[in-house]
């Protein structure tokens, strides 16, 4: 079984040669992807992103790491070069790009501001053009793969055709690579010098549940809403208003959710009357015997998802997203309750990050 408390690695996991390899983790947030391939035995030598918000939780995690705070449309590969004093076509070198995913989300709401994003993967082959790396690794939303985004896509598998990498691609069930967590990905994987892409192995496992990562009996103490710890700040919970707090506790333990209080003229929201089909999980109680819902950026308001703990009347608190994203309990995170939700959500599940970076170093 998975220990939440930290994912370790054993040794027969992580092959001679693999200090070797050396990461650069593109669009890198709070680094999920920089933590598992680190806890693989790959060197994380920087991350690089636009938001200037995650680069004290990145740096507190991954001291020997550079955080490079650019704009990856205006920077430049020769600086990247000097900034990191790497070299060209070097094959133990990783680029990983896990650019923000707007505009093939489903959850569109701004379409100027999710169109900036479609071209970032155009940005991100500026880079593999110029260093030509040995490996390369892509997580983005499933929807990169639906027909309207098919040129982006297509038009980057020709690419790295052309310059003589193998390259294979799924979606990912986030729960049949150790994560507890309903979230369907699309990962890609690339090598230069590889002739066969071997992706982790998926395993169907009845313990990637709720029950397995938080809990009371994992060590997570019982809290209220709107707790402010100040000695642990991850265990900060939102507050919520007297009127959602009547909701909450009328909605059954271990699964419910807003059906339970419909009839209720003072509870019911106006917006759903007589529409019991829409959005069902809003303010719904997670399951302790199921994967979660997938932990978005906002997974700390019960109005936002299926995001209330299975019993206690309450949101989730950051420690218990972060858990849920698999991140080891030691994982320091930086800012305000917001911020801190925000790098949780956005972040890949160092978890299936880890995998794919055995997957590469086997």
């Amino acid at each position: 079984m998975i220990h939440s408390d930290k994912i370790s690695v054993s040794k027969d996991q992580v092959l001679i040669g693999a200090t070797d390899l050396k990461v650069v983790d593109f669009f890198c947030g709070a680094g999920g992807m920089s933590c598992g391939f680190s806890q693989a035995g790959v060197k994380v030598l920087a991350g690089i992103d636009i938001e200037k918000q995650f680069e004290a939780t990145y740096l507190a995690n991954h001291k020997d790491a550079k955080f490079i705070n650019e704009n990856i449309i205006q920077y430049q590969p020769e600086t990247l070069r000097a900034d990191l004093n790497i070299d060209r076509y070097d094959d133990n070198l990783i680029f990983i790009g896990c650019s923000p995913c707007q505009y093939w989300s489903k959850i569109n709401n701004n379409r100027h501001k999710s169109s900036y994003t479609n071209n970032l993967l155009y940005d991100f082959q500026r880079f593999i053009k110029y260093f030509m790396p040995g490996h390369i690794v892509v997580e983005n939303v499933p929807g990169l793969l639906k027909e309207k985004n098919n040129h982006v896509l297509l038009d980057f598998l020709d690419f790295l055709t052309f310059n003589g990498y193998k390259s294979e691609y799924k979606i990912a069930r986030t729960d049949h690579y150790g994560v507890p967590q309903k979230r369907n990905r699309f990962v890609l994987i690339a090598s230069r010098i590889k002739k066969f892409i071997s992706f982790p192995e998926p395993e169907v496992r009845k313990d990637m549940t709720v029950r397995n990562f938080i809990g009371k009996h994992k060590g997570f103490p019982v809290l209220p809403a709107g707790n402010m710890d100040p000695n642990d700040f991850m265990n900060s919970t939102a507050s919520l208003s007297p009127k959602n707090q009547e909701r909450i506790k009328m909605t059954p333990h271990d699964g419910g959710d807003r059906m339970a209080w419909k009839d209720n003229p003072n509870l019911q929201i106006a917006a759903y009357y007589d529409k019991d089909h829409y959005y069902r999980s809003i303010y719904g109680r997670l399951w302790w015997d199921r994967p979660s819902t997938t932990i978005t950026t906002r997974f700390i308001a019960t109005s936002c998802g299926r995001f209330t703990h299975p019993e206690e009347d309450r949101g989730l608190s950051l420690r218990e997203g972060a858990t849920l994203q698999t991140f080891p309990k030691d994982y320091k995170f930086k800012g305000g309750l917001v911020s801190i939700s925000k790098q949780i959500g956005n972040a890949v599940p160092p978890e299936m990050a880890r995998r794919i970076a055995l997957s590469i170093i086997n």
